[in-house]
């Protein structure tokens, strides 16, 4: 391991290691008929498509069942991924809701679910493809892997366990420890030391745009990872980001020399 490559590979967890978008739906939608009451309770396919596709627009978990409405509703899916933050704000008021009910209410069945059929809701994640045996190689060639995530992390723990994937507990930076992402980087380079060299990998061009904002971060190296939670937009405009770098799956499989530029 040379100082070109991580010492500490620093990784998101949804979007990165693991795709929750089947979940995202399925606890957007019971949420949706909560709150809209549709006489129709199972929803179509194409929804769903629909919704994947769309889901990058999001910012935060709370707007997925306005994401089904907006859909539902006539507004197009290029509509959405333009014009999102603008959206919500609108779906809001037409329907007399608040941001602070609807995610109570989205965290309150997801819970209900989660206690009552863990199992169920664990199925309904699935991680990218390699990535499980990235990680255990990874970890086997002394690279310390830490995930950073807003997911709690004991689902993290459950999930890598069902994928195989040995980590230890204190490498797992959950919802639980309520820090930005960037703060999490800044504690782990002040532990490590300066002969410490720090890769981020991360699905959310703004959360990589936020840590490239710390001065005291400018050594760490910065991956938007494209298979993730992004738009094309967002991965195009990765050449006008530097020192943000795009990496693909196959990348992310490979040696480390293949994640940067020639």
């Amino acid at each position: 391991m040379t100082n070109n490559f991580p010492t500490i590979l620093a990784l998101d967890f949804d979007g990165v290691i693991c795709d929750g978008l089947i979940e995202y739906f399925q606890t957007a939608w019971r949420t949706y008929c909560q709150i809209w009451k549709p006489a129709k309770t199972v929803p179509d396919s194409d929804l769903a498509l629909s919704f994947y596709r769309v889901r990058p627009a999001i910012e935060t978990g709370w707007e997925m069942p306005l994401l089904i409405r907006a859909l539902l509703t006539g507004i197009t899916e290029e509509q959405i991924l333009l014009d999102w933050p603008n959206i919500v704000p609108q779906l809001l008021t037409e329907n007399g809701l608040k941001a602070a009910s609807v995610g109570a209410m989205l965290d309150g069945l997801r819970d209900r679910w989660i206690a009552e059929d863990l199992a169920g809701w664990l199925s309904l994640h699935r991680f990218y493809p390699g990535v499980a045996e990235s990680l255990q190689n990874l970890q086997g060639r002394g690279v310390k892997i830490a995930i950073v995530t807003t997911k709690e992390g004991r689902f993290v723990r459950e999930l890598l366990q069902l994928a195989g994937v040995t980590m230890p507990s204190e490498l797992i930076f959950g919802k639980e420890y309520n820090k930005p992402k960037h703060q999490i980087l800044r504690e782990f380079m002040t532990a490590a030391g300066k002969n410490s060299t720090i890769w981020f990998v991360e699905d959310r061009l703004k959360t990589l745009l936020s840590v490239k904002q710390q001065p005291d971060l400018s050594e760490v190296r910065l991956f938007l990872a494209d298979w993730g939670y992004n738009t094309l937009a967002e991965r195009e405009s990765v050449a006008q980001n530097p020192p943000v770098q795009l990496l693909s799956l196959s990348q992310f499989s490979a040696d480390f020399a293949d994640w940067l530029p020639e």
